[in-house]
């Protein structure tokens, strides 16, 4: 049985409904869940660090909120319904800004540009390479027909195109296809200049040829090419080389759920067809 000592307060029901304290030890609890409840609904990844600053900020008041008088009028600035509304507001801070920002400064340290997309003597080989590039790359890339402004006021289109793109400009998918092959192409050939030529004929089928073009891609030649993944293919540790794509799912120094589930995909094309 419970200690007989503990009982509930005659106006606990009031103090739960109306008093300062009580709401923000609860809003506290729901500071803590949503990031991963956010990205289970929504497929956002918003940042951590600031709902735990807000869970933070409203555990340590309602922690001083317990020592003040906490008679409420609903009318005032003091209401619970006033708290809300200011976590409310916080909330969509975060989602439309904290979430993103660290993710666009992933691209950041890129030095090495792409190569320029390969001679029409490749073109076999490059239609193959693109017929399951463009649809694994763009889907985790995103697909938008008609010109937005990135988190960083740049005019894009497409998978994130920003060359030449201006207010208004729309274009079909057919398009924006084309546009993403492109720049695969030219990813492609930079990051094979990093490649040795026994790597380029003999590690690299079609599906593995794509997971490391869609590490470069998305991280940029200069840190593809400088990785663990790169030196291990050639010397010739496949598995230890796809396993070493994975190691990329930081951005801004903390773990994006987002790229730890790229990176799983880009591991398993790259294993395929390796023998055990």
């Amino acid at each position: 049985m419970g200690d007989p000592h503990m009982k509930l307060l005659p106006n606990w029901k009031a103090i739960l409904v109306r008093a300062h304290s009580s709401w923000a030890f609860i809003l506290s609890v729901l500071a803590l869940i949503a990031p991963d409840a956010i990205y289970l609904i929504w497929g956002m990844d918003t940042s951590p660090r600031l709902w735990w600053g807000m869970g933070l900020a409203l555990l340590i008041y309602g922690i001083v909120g317990r020592l003040a008088d906490q008679g409420i009028d609903r009318d005032t600035t003091r209401s619970p319904a006033w708290i809300g509304l200011v976590v409310l507001l916080g909330f969509m801070v975060i989602v439309l800004h904290g979430g993103v920002t660290d993710i666009a400064r992933e691209h950041a340290g890129e030095i090495v540009a792409p190569a320029e997309a390969p001679s029409q003597s490749h073109t076999s080989s490059s239609d193959a390479f693109l017929d399951a590039a463009v649809p694994f790359i763009g889907r985790w890339e995103g697909l938008r027909l008609e010109a937005y402004q990135d988190i960083v006021g740049v005019w894009t289109v497409c998978y994130g195109e920003t060359k030449g793109v201006r207010p208004g400009d729309s274009y079909t998918r057919a398009e924006c296809d084309a546009m993403l092959a492109r720049e695969v192409l030219a990813y492609r050939a930079g990051l094979h200049r990093f490649f040795t030529d026994e790597t380029v004929s003999e590690r690299l089928p079609i599906p593995r040829d794509l997971a490391f073009v869609s590490l470069a891609y998305n991280v940029g030649i200069s840190g593809a090419s400088n990785s663990t993944a790169v030196r291990r293919l050639n010397a010739g540790n496949v598995s230890g080389a796809c396993e070493a794509l994975t190691w990329w799912n930081r951005a801004g120094g903390r773990v994006i759920r987002g790229l730890v589930n790229r990176r799983a995909e880009e591991r398993a094309l790259c294993l395929q067809g390796l023998v055990a």
